[in-house]
């Protein structure tokens, strides 16, 4: 019985494999005909012929959940530091005191620097007429004994400030023949041009600050400078001008060049280029402090306005005071303890030794008192030593 069941059920699958062939080669020559509609066909019918007329549902599509998104939060970014707003310019009025500055590269950044100091005093106004590669060796490139005269006339200016010779370390031309630098001849010669400029504006009445020189990294250029200021030092004073140091401030603690130091507020800041010659801009305005503390002096005014609480109004439009003449100064060299005429001395004039005063004798301590009072049957009194030492003194010539 199962052999036939096995049987009808291969004679079923035949029928129907040739039935689906007949429908297939039916529809290959019906043009249009969707091949996918065609599948579709066979695949209903194979399954009519196994499942006898149940059709299966047509699979629906899915809903697919929409993935959720998450919400980003942006934060908000910390506004944006304004930077601060430029001061407001302040007019220079009409009959504002001209300060000239005059002389070479480091006259230029002494000109930038004081311009910023004094921008907010309507009454002082900074011109500047600084030459880069000038001095005082290449007068046939630039002849400041000789221009200075026309440069004061032209400006008028109520003050002058020179800052030179930083150019000057070079071979000079003295009555025909060539003299290296720092030669007999050559400083001669030198100071006798500076002695010329400085003797030009005397005669123009103009007040005169001078600053020196600075410090340079290479130790030969700062040793000539140092002589130069002294040059300088000794002409302007001798002339009633002002002569200002500022060779400390660009130096450390034991007086070597530095690139970096404190600036007008203590703060720690780079001074120099790395060329070790020039200055930033920061040591452009600590060099102009030191002349600006000049100028206000000169001027009356005192400090800086913000930092006495003084007005820019403060500041009069009175002439400066004329250059004052030359006086003789008589200079006292201090004295040391060990001068010759303190005879070898050690201690200061005035000075009195008291004799020591010896402390009087104790009577119980003499003998003939001592011996009386042994007499009397009275124990003497305690020496100096030790607590429990009774003995007398061997020169007594007594026992105990």
């Amino acid at each position: 019985m199962s052999r036939f069941l096995n049987m009808m059920r291969g004679l079923a699958v035949l029928v129907t494999a040739a039935v689906l062939l007949q429908a297939v080669a039916g529809t290959a020559g019906v043009p249009g005909l969707d091949v996918a509609a065609a599948e579709a066909q066979e695949r209903r019918t194979l399954l009519d012929l196994l499942f006898r007329g149940r059709t299966r549902p047509e699979p629906q599509a899915r809903e697919v959940p929409r993935t959720s998104r998450k919400r980003v939060v942006r934060k908000k970014s910390a506004p944006a530091r304004r930077a601060p707003a430029p001061a407001p310019k302040v007019e220079k009025s009409e009959d504002a005191q001209v300060i000239l500055v005059a002389g070479d590269f480091t006259a230029s950044g002494l000109a930038q620097g004081l311009q910023e100091a004094f921008a907010d005093v309507p009454t002082i106004r900074i011109e500047s007429r600084a030459n880069g590669s000038s001095g005082f060796v290449r007068d046939d490139y630039y002849d400041w004994p000789g221009s200075i005269g026309p440069i004061l006339e032209e400006t008028k200016p109520a003050l002058l400030v020179v800052m030179i010779g930083s150019n000057d370390r070079q071979s000079m031309r003295v009555n025909g023949k060539t003299e290296k630098v720092r030669t007999e001849a050559w400083d001669r010669e030198y100071v006798a041009r500076v002695d010329r400029f400085v003797g030009t504006v005397r005669d123009s009445g103009v007040p005169l600050i001078w600053v020196g020189g600075p410090p340079y990294r290479f130790k030969a250029m700062s040793a000539d400078i140092l002589a130069f200021n002294e040059f300088y030092r000794t002409s302007v004073e001798a002339a009633g001008g002002t002569f200002v140091d500022i060779w400390d401030g660009f130096t450390d603690q034991d007086g070597a060049f530095v690139l970096s130091g404190s600036d007008i507020n203590g703060q720690t800041v780079r001074l120099r280029n790395s060329d070790g010659i020039n200055f930033t801009n920061e040591g452009k305005r600590k060099l102009a402090f030191y002349v600006e503390r000049q100028i206000r002096q000169m001027l009356g005014a005192g400090p800086s306005p913000l930092q006495s609480g003084l007005a820019p109004e403060s500041f009069s439009t009175m002439r400066l005071p004329p250059l004052r003449s030359e006086v003789n100064l008589e200079r006292l060299d201090p004295i040391n303890l060990s001068d010759p005429e303190l005879d070898g001395g050690v201690a200061l004039l005035g000075d009195v030794t008291v004799p020591k005063a010896e402390p009087p004798a104790n009577p119980l301590q003499t003998k003939s008192v001592r011996n009386r009072l042994v007499e009397d049957g009275v124990p003497p009194p305690p020496k100096p030593g030790r607590a429990n030492d009774f003995a007398w003194s061997a020169g007594d010539g007594e026992s105990p």
